[in-house]
């Protein structure tokens, strides 16, 4: 069986505390988001939620109040030093930083400077820092594993910001928009940069409402109250699971022959496409017509994932053309045990088979962040792991430990 998944419902906008009141609206732990907020701006915001309607329908509106005068704009240098040495558990602060560090690469293309010079404003300020933090803090509470959201209404007119008059969608909600399917859906700003960051970086692809075996739902509400449109994010959380004739999962392989493309770029290519959700992402090399050096660049994902996953790797690379074959997949379940270690917590990924480990391995970025952080070579965090991996029970044909998570 698979792991949660949560779709969200964005047909009618998406803010950051919109989606944080639907998750605590299906009943994620609302003193679990405090504290994740507390750890990384302590005693600078009170957040509390409350039950109200929109156009006649419940939901839960969070509202978060900062407790002091001064509300600072910082860089993304700065809360991400934030982030990083916060006490946050460690899918909390990936989701975090995950969103950030998208939200900081759109500003920098919107604004043509490097992501570190990026000074936000209005998501710089603590309001927003409490929405991304306290929206990963209730996916962790939730155990959420995956997440696919709806087509996303953006809105239209002109709004006034830190930036001046500007067009719905904003130029940061236009780039982080970037692969998915984007709709006027009425007048105003509906999806604001916060939102469409925690979209574009969390969820693996924009799909309709997937077959689910619902286990719970809720609704976060907008500030608004339009007569006639509920001005509300929804989302639904159950298990999903696709299965072809054989009993594997049915999946895609998507490929394109790449032969005018800076090499240099393939890495970042193969890092994004992965952090859209695709299961896997690689690189071929091939001889093509006239004797040219080129490369086939291959994707394995779900079917419902393929348009998302097509337009980016038609948008990252020189393609124009991009080939699609439906394969089944077997794959052996994974889930996650957080390991100790000198420099912290390293995530293992545990792969299973009847309640027995068949394989442990140390979540790469986990490593190269902590020794980042200590100022250490990887390998050295690579072999406090791998000498605490025994002793911890986390080695081929040792019984499947009980606090393994479901695989993020």
């Amino acid at each position: 069986m698979t792991g949660l998944h949560a779709w969200i419902d964005a047909s009618a906008g998406i803010a950051g505390d919109m989606l944080l009141g639907a998750l605590v609206d299906a009943d994620a732990d609302l003193d679990a988001v405090r504290d994740a907020v507390h750890a990384v701006i302590p005693d600078s915001v009170r957040i509390t939620a409350w039950p109200v309607t929109r156009a006649g329908q419940r939901a839960t509106k969070i509202v978060i109040e900062p407790l002091t005068a001064s509300l600072p704009h910082r860089h993304w240098t700065d809360i991400r030093a934030m982030l990083q040495a916060a006490a946050l558990a460690e899918p909390v602060r990936g989701h975090a930083l995950k969103t950030f560090e998208r939200l900081a690469a759109a500003e920098a293309r919107v604004h043509g400077i490097p992501p570190e010079e990026v000074h936000f404003h209005e998501v710089g300020a603590l309001d927003s820092i409490a929405d991304i933090v306290g929206v990963a803090a209730a996916l962790h509470a939730l155990e959420i594993d995956t997440l696919s959201c709806s087509p996303v209404a953006v809105g239209s007119g002109r709004i006034t910001t830190a930036h001046g008059d500007l067009p719905v969608p904003v130029p940061a909600v236009v780039e982080l928009g970037t692969g998915w399917q984007l709709q006027a859906g009425g007048a105003g700003e509906l999806t604001t940069p916060t939102g469409m960051a925690l979209v574009a970086a969390l969820c693996e692809s924009c799909e309709d409402l997937p077959s689910l075996a619902l286990l719970a739902s809720g609704a976060g509400a907008g500030t608004r109250d339009s007569p006639g449109r509920p001005n509300l994010t929804r989302v639904l959380i159950g298990r999903r699971a696709e299965t072809g004739d054989d009993g594997g999962e049915s999946a895609v392989v998507l490929e394109a022959n790449v032969d005018d493309f800076d090499p240099r770029l393939w890495p970042s290519v193969l890092t994004s496409l992965i952090g859209a959700g695709a299961a896997d992402a690689w690189l071929v090399p091939i001889i093509m017509k006239k004797g040219r050096p080129a490369h086939t660049l291959a994707v394995l994902a779900r079917p419902d994932q393929s348009a998302s996953l097509r337009a980016l790797m038609m948008d990252q690379t020189s393609t124009i053309g991009v080939r699609e074959t439906q394969v089944s997949r077997a794959a052996l379940p994974r889930g996650w045990v957080d390991l100790e270690v000198e420099y912290g917590s390293v995530a293992i990924k545990v792969a299973h088979r009847d309640g027995v480990i068949w394989q442990a391995t140390p979540e790469f970025d986990d490593l190269d962040r902590l020794a980042a952080r200590h100022g250490v070579p990887v390998q050295r965090v690579l072999d406090q792991c791998r000498a605490a991996m025994p002793p911890a029970g986390l080695v081929s044909g040792a019984r499947l430990p009980e606090q393994l998570r479901p695989r993020q």
